[in-house]
Formats: structure tokens, sequence, C-alpha cells
């Protein structure tokens, strides 16, 4: 059987199809608001004055739609670590953080 979601997004303000997702900050606050294409116009004209006049201070504030984790750099390799660690039987999780006794258990092997 098929089945098929369609996720239609409306306007917070007027009940309306919403065109887009605004996002914006106030008093160290982010909001996000669903705006139909008028509507979101319309913000930003009424902001136009304010954002011209201001300052961006570094980047935007990740938004909760827009949060996502993002992988670090380390200084190893993650699946030779675990391949290392279950070829001596030593339990790890198959994905997420290394504890820092496997890994200095690795670096102590000489890896």
């Amino acid at each position: 059987m098929a089945q098929r979601v369609v996720v239609e997004l409306t306007s917070d303000l007027s009940g309306d199809i919403a065109q887009e997702t605004v996002s914006f900050s106030l008093d160290g606050v982010a909001y996000e608001i669903e705006l139909t294409g008028g509507e979101a116009s319309d913000l930003r004209e009424s902001l136009a004055t304010y954002v011209s006049g201001g300052r961006k201070v570094g980047r935007n504030a990740p938004t909760a739609r827009s949060t996502r984790r993002h992988a670090t750099t380390s200084d190893y390799d993650a699946s030779a670590v675990r391949a290392w660690a279950a070829s001596r039987g030593i339990e790890v999780s198959g994905r997420g953080r290394i504890s820092q006794s496997v890994l200095a258990q690795y670096r102590e092997a000489g890896n």
C-alpha cells in the first residue's frame, strides 16, 4: 500500500497557505513564524529601518528548526578506534562519542 503525507504550512497570522518560515530575533529571543509571501514582505519592510540602522552580531542564531549537530574534527578515525576496540573485546557504541578511556587505550597501543 502506498501512502502520501502532505505537510501544508499555514500562516500564523491569517491562516492562509504560507510560503515561507521567517526567523527573527528581538531582545535575545529567537522567533519563527510561518507567513504568506505578502506578510513576509510586510514584516521585512516594517523592520527595514531598524535593520539598516543596526549592526550584525556574529552569525545568525540557530533556530529550533535549523539547529543541527555538526561533526567535529578529531585527531583520530572513529571507525578505526571502533574496529580496534572490537578486535580486543572492548565494548564501544557503534555511534556517538568514543569514551576517553577507550581512546587512551587505543593511543597507548601505539595507534
